[in-house]
């Protein structure tokens, strides 16, 4: 079995807590009459989907990093909506998080273990 790099281990825990604290001050937030309404689904969903990329970062599934990868990007996008300030920090979130999963060692993490065998 191929070590998990340290970054991967910090970026895996930073997206389950994200989500775990996203997901929890949604439902806190959210007022009983609007609970089924289209836009919470979504937004619960998009928190949940960061807690999937978390946990599966952990267990070395490749299509978790891209899928992280993809979650950022989405947040970079929707950033752009509210502030250039706010924007350029997911920005820079995205660049660190994508060159802490496809660093070599982290991609020698996430490589099946029958390709890091030969």
């Amino acid at each position: 079995m191929n070590k998990r790099p340290l970054a991967v281990t910090i970026v895996s825990w930073i997206f389950l807590a994200t989500g775990v604290i996203s997901a929890v001050y949604h439902f806190v937030t959210i007022h009983l009459d609007q609970a089924f309404r289209g836009e919470n689904a979504l937004i619960l969903s998009v928190r949940l989907l960061a807690i999937v990329c978390g946990v599966f970062l952990l267990m070395g599934r490749n299509w978790a990093r891209w899928l992280a990868l993809a979650w950022m990007a989405f947040h970079v996008a929707l950033s752009f909506f509210h502030s250039l300030q706010e924007a350029l920090v997911h920005s820079v979130l995205f660049l660190l998080i994508a060159y802490a999963l496809f660093r070599p060692e982290a991609r020698a993490y996430f490589r099946p273990a029958s390709i890091r065998d030969v």
